[in-house]
C-alpha cells in the first residue's frame, strides 16, 4: 500500500509494507481477533517510540522517541502536524503535555528535562540532572514536574514554570527509576523500580508515606493511577500486572488483585481506562492486552508489532487504544466494538459471567458467576472499600508554599 498524503480513507486491507516516512496505513488484523480489529500504523519517527498520550480531547497524540524528536500528531489524518527537535542530545524517554495544552515536558538520556513551548516550539527551560532521566510527569493542576534519575537512584520534583527544583530525593531507590508520575490530587508521587518496590512521596511532609518491598517477583516497569486516584497498576518483567488500593490502604492487610496471562515476556506498560473499566498494557511479546479491570482477566489481545511494545494509552471515550513500538511506529487500535466481537462474548460465556450493575457506585461490571457460589452484587473496588474495612486518613492538600 502507498503511503497516504490526503484525506483518503485511511483503512484497508492489505498487509502493511515497510516502514516510509510521515505517513499512515490502515488495514484488519490477519490473527485471531485483529479480524475485528480495525487500525491504523502511524510512521514518523525513525527509531523506538519511547511514549505516547491522547490530548486536545482525544483529537491529537503527543510522542517522542529515541530519535530525540517529540512529534503532535492528528488523530484523523494520521500524520505529525508539528515537531520539536534539534534540541536532545540523546533519545528521549518520555513526553507529557502540561494540562493546559501550552507546553510539553520531555526527559532524556542527555541528563536533562525540558520544557517545550507548544505553540513556537521553542524551548523554555531546561533543568540538568546527574545521571539519565528516565521518567518524567506533570502534575494534573500543571505546578510542578517530577522526573526520575538513575543517578543516586534520584526523584526530582521541579516547579513546572521557573524551573526551580524544590525536592531532590536521593536513593529513593535500590535500583534504577523506571517511572514516577503523581496522583490526581497531586499530594503523592509514586515510583517503580528495577529493585521491584514500589513507593509513594508525599509531597507535603517531604517524605516516602509508603514503601512496598518485592511488590513484584522481578523488576517494575510501570505504573499508573485510576482517574480518581484510589488504585494503583504496577507492570512488571514477571509477566503480571497488579492493582492496589492505595487510597484506603487496603494493600497493608490484603493482596492486590493480580492479572496475570495475559503476555509471554515482560509487561512494559500500562494504563487504565477515564472510567478504570479497562486496564490496557502492553508487553515485549509485541502485543496489547486489554484486560477487564472489575474481572480481572484478559478480553483480547492485539497483534501487530514488529518489535517490543513500549508503551499504551487509551482515549477518553474508550473507542481508541494507542500502542507505541520499538519498531518505529505508532499504531492506533479501534476498539468500539469490542464486545461484539464472537471470540470476546465466547469468552465471556465460558467464564459464565454476565453483565451487572454496582449496588454501591451503581457503574455496570462483568459479573463471575460459578455455579456455588451466591450473588455479587458489588463490584471488585467497591467490595475492596467495604465499610466494614478501616480506611488510612488522606493526607492533607498540597502547601501553596511549596
Amino acid at each position: 500500500m502507498a503511503a497516504r498524503s490526503s484525506h483518503e480513507d485511511l483503512w484497508a486491507l492489505e498487509s502493511p509494507p515497510e516502514p516510509k516516512p510521515s505517513s499512515a496505513e490502515g488495514g484488519r488484523g490477519g490473527h485471531e481477533l485483529l479480524a475485528e480489529i480495525q487500525f491504523k500504523i502511524l510512521r514518523g519517527h525513525s527509531d523506538t517510540v519511547s511514549s505516547c498520550h491522547f490530548c486536545f480531547e482525544d483529537t491529537k497524540i503527543l510522542s517522542c522517541s529515541y530519535d530525540r524528536t517529540v512529534k503532535l500528531w492528528d488523530v484523523e489524518k494520521g500524520f505529525p502536524i508539528q515537531v520539536f527537535e534539534e534540541e536532545h542530545t540523546a533519545p528521549i524517554s518520555e513526553c507529557n503535555l502540561t494540562p493546559d495544552d501550552r507546553r510539553v515536558v520531555t526527559s532524556s538520556y542527555d541528563h536533562t528535562v525540558k520544557a517545550w513551548d507548544m505553540e513556537t516550539g521553542k524551548i523554555l527551560w531546561t533543568v540538568e540532572h546527574e545521571g539519565i532521566v528516565t521518567s518524567c510527569n506533570v502534575s494534573r493542576d500543571g505546578r510542578y514536574v517530577v522526573s526520575g534519575s538513575d543517578e543516586e537512584n534520584a526523584i526530582y520534583v521541579s516547579d513546572a514554570i521557573s524551573a526551580t527544583v524544590v525536592a531532590h530525593i536521593q536513593g529513593h531507590h535500590k535500583s534504577t527509576i523506571t517511572r514516577c508520575c503523581f496522583d490526581p490530587d497531586y499530594q503523592r508521587v509514586a515510583s517503580v523500580s528495577f529493585d521491584k518496590t514500589i513507593k509513594l512521596w508525599d509531597m507535603i511532609t517531604q517524605s516516602t508515606s509508603v514503601t512496598i518491598n518485592e511488590g513484584h517477583s522481578n523488576a517494575i516497569s510501570d505504573c499508573c493511577f485510576t482517574s480518581d486516584g484510589h488504585y494503583l497498576c504496577t507492570a512488571s518483567w514477571d509477566k503480571s500486572l497488579k492493582i492496589w488500593d492505595i487510597k484506603a490502604g487496603e494493600f497493608r492487610c490484603h493482596e492486590p488483585v493480580s492479572l496475570n496471562q495475559g503476555h509471554e515476556g515482560s509487561v512494559s506498560s500500562c494504563h487504565f481506562s477515564q472510567d478504570a473499566s479497562l486496564v490496557v498494557s502492553g508487553g515485549y511479546d509485541k502485543t496489547i492486552a486489554v484486560w477487564d479491570r472489575d474481572a480481572g482477566y484478559k478480553k483480547l489481545s492485539l497483534k501487530g508489532h514488529w518489535d517490543w511494545v513500549t508503551d499504551v494509552a487509551i482515549s477518553q471515550n474508550k473507542k481508541w487504544i494507542l500502542s507505541a513500538s520499538k519498531d518505529s511506529t505508532l499504531r492506533l487500535w479501534n476498539i468500539e466494538r469490542i464486545d461484539h466481537i464472537p471470540s470476546v462474548i465466547d469468552t465471556r460465556k465460558e467464564r459464565g459471567s454476565k453483565i451487572a450493575q454496582c449496588e454501591e457506585c451503581e457503574k455496570p461490571f462483568l459479573c463471575l458467576q460459578p455455579s456455588d457460589s451466591e450473588m455479587v452484587s458489588k463490584c471488585v473496588f467497591c467490595r475492596l472499600s467495604s465499610s466494614g474495612r478501616k480506611s488510612l486518613p488522606l493526607p492533607p492538600s498540597v502547601s501553596p508554599d511549596l
